[in-house]
């Protein structure tokens, strides 16, 4: 009943079905000629029909996850702002960087001219490949959906031409993979589809598509499987679904129970069934959700010798479980562990631990993101290849240093010579220009004034030393005994 499928697949298919219903061995009977007519489970389900491998975990659960639980989120996000979402540069391949160092004077010019006409235009046509979504938004669905899930797919479209002429997102927890790694199957409703590995010329066997999509298919590794991808929270499962059952005990304790239970006693008399009722009304009812409310409860008058007494004892007048604080707070450190993302990184962390934050920000950026950049950078790279050789692709990384401390780098490089004028403008996202190739030469008032300061610099570098050795002084410059010799 699947539409878009291959007419052989379809008919090869259904001898199969067929065959399981109809084998004594596959088919329940019961008296006479009547038995099981139901498709076997594992045809029903299409892992057996269309080939290809359940995943280990239930990829919709995994995304609820991401969408129902804080701190899976804000991890998530947090890596994926610092993965794709700076944006991205065009830098040159290390063949065209070697090309260059080969040429010299208006053919260098040329060439470098050439290299920025090539980046102005890759970049505008990978901006061109998804006309509803940028590439960085593109991306950054990907990367979200392989941090939450274990896996990400990035969709690429040919022209008729074999050129790529689309690159969009495609929904994780609808893809399987095949068991020969031969393609995707997407199953969504009654529609099926088919996609063929980036690069790959197998034929379509499943679908009626002459033309399928290709699938780049990105997923955290797992030494227990080679199919899929396992996202980085499986190692705090337990946390979040705790989290998950404390929050809603606490939910369920401010809507069931917003003011504490009572016992009523009631002494000397016996209350009639209308008060009866009146009273379980008030207390089952009448409390929940509102702040003030008053009862009137119709008691019969004192006897003689006999005095009617009425109380309400509260049974829970303490505060409860919601609580649970110090449990959901270690729930909350266990999955941003899991995921290796500092608090810092969440905003959660007070004045006192800026200089901890900074250190972990480093952490963060060398261990967590800079690996998973460089792997990004070097797949979408294979889609830049099929354009141009001359530049590739890379992810921007977060940066530590202010933009004063940088310039001053980039100024002591060019004193010093280790870079030219263009290659500080690439580093920093500016064009190449006329004559930039060339090593900056000091005049010589300039290198006088660079070795003054330079000497100015290491006074002040062995003033300090001395300092150091000397030992700390006290107001009247005396040692901080108070004996011997002034320090210097």
């Amino acid at each position: 009943d699947y539409r878009g499928l291959e007419k052989n697949f379809k008919r090869r298919t259904s001898r199969v079905v067929k065959g399981y219903a109809e084998e004594s061995h596959a088919r329940p009977t019961g008296k006479d000629d009547t038995g099981q007519k139901g498709i076997n489970a594992r045809i029903g389900k299409g892992y057996g029909a269309f080939d290809v491998i359940q995943p280990p975990y239930d990829l919709v659960e995994l995304a609820n996850f991401y969408d129902t639980n804080f701190a899976n989120h804000a991890a998530v996000d947090t890596k994926v702002a610092n993965m794709v979402g700076l944006g991205y540069d065009f830098n040159m391949t290390r063949m065209a960087e070697a090309r260059l160092e080969e040429l010299e004077g208006d053919k260098l010019s040329f060439a470098r001219r050439k290299i920025e006409r090539t980046k102005q235009d890759v970049n505008g046509w990978v901006e061109d490949l998804n006309n509803t979504q940028t590439f960085v938004g593109t991306m950054e669905q990907v990367v979200t959906d392989m941090l939450a899930t274990g896996n990400g797919y990035l969709e690429v479209g040919r022209t008729l031409n074999g050129d790529i002429g689309y690159l969009g997102h495609v929904p994780a927890p609808t893809m399987r993979v095949r068991r020969m790694h031969d393609g995707y199957i997407q199953l969504v409703a009654d529609r099926v589809v088919y996609f063929k590995n980036f690069g790959a010329t197998n034929e379509n066997v499943v679908t009626d598509d002459p033309r399928p999509n290709e699938i780049i298919h990105f997923k955290q590794y797992s030494p227990l499987n080679t199919y899929y991808g396992i996202p980085d929270v499986i190692a705090a499962l337990q946390a979040i679904k705790g989290d998950q059952f404390a929050s809603q005990y606490n939910i369920d304790y401010f809507e069931n129970k917003a003011v504490p239970r009572y016992i009523v006693t009631v002494k000397g008399a016996q209350l009639s069934p209308e008060s009866e009722d009146r009273l379980f009304r008030f207390l089952q009812t009448g409390l929940r959700g509102q702040n003030h409310r008053t009862l009137y409860v119709p008691l019969p008058s004192d006897s003689e010798g006999n005095k009617v007494e009425f109380d309400m004892h509260p049974v829970e007048n303490t505060v409860q479980d919601a609580s649970f604080k110090d449990y959901r707070r270690q729930n909350r450190d266990d999955i941003l562990m899991a995921h290796q993302v500092p608090l810092s990184k969440l905003g959660g962390v007070d004045g006192g631990a800026i200089a901890a934050s900074i250190s972990q920000d480093r952490t963060f950026k060398e261990q967590v993101t800079r690996p998973v950049q460089r792997h990004l950078n070097k797949i979408i790279n294979k889609i830049i290849k099929e354009k141009t050789d001359l530049v590739e692709i890379a992810f921007k990384e977060a940066t530590l240093t202010d933009e004063v401390a940088l310039s001053q780098i980039n100024e002591r490089y060019l004193r010093n010579q280790t870079v030219t004028p263009n290659e500080v403008r690439e580093m920093i996202g500016l064009p190449q220009i006329r004559g930039g190739d060339e090593m900056v030469d000091l005049s010589p008032a300039q290198a006088a004034q660079e070795r003054s300061k330079q000497g100015g610099n290491t006074a002040r570098q062995r003033e300090r030393t001395n300092e150091q050795s000397d030992g700390p002084a006290t107001i009247d410059g005396r040692n901080p005994k108070g004996e011997g010799e002034k320090t210097s």
